[in-house]
């Protein structure tokens, strides 16, 4: 089994953990709804879920039926 011959100090532990970052997620704005909404995904705007400005599912009109 390895064993380090040396202690890793603190300094050089956290300079190699600087690269590790959360990276902050795009917002598109959609053309139809001017709802914000991640990147290539589908989002739901007053009962129907979009997908690129175009209606994927209604909701509204199955509830009428």
């Amino acid at each position: 089994m390895a064993h380090p011959k040396r202690k890793i100090s603190k300094t050089r532990r956290d300079k190699r953990r600087t690269h590790y970052k959360a990276t902050v997620p795009q917002i598109a704005t959609d053309s139809t709804t001017g709802e914000a909404h991640l990147y290539h995904r589908a989002h739901w705007h007053e009962g129907k879920l979009y997908y690129r400005g175009n209606v994927l599912i209604d909701k509204t009109e199955t509830a009428e039926a």
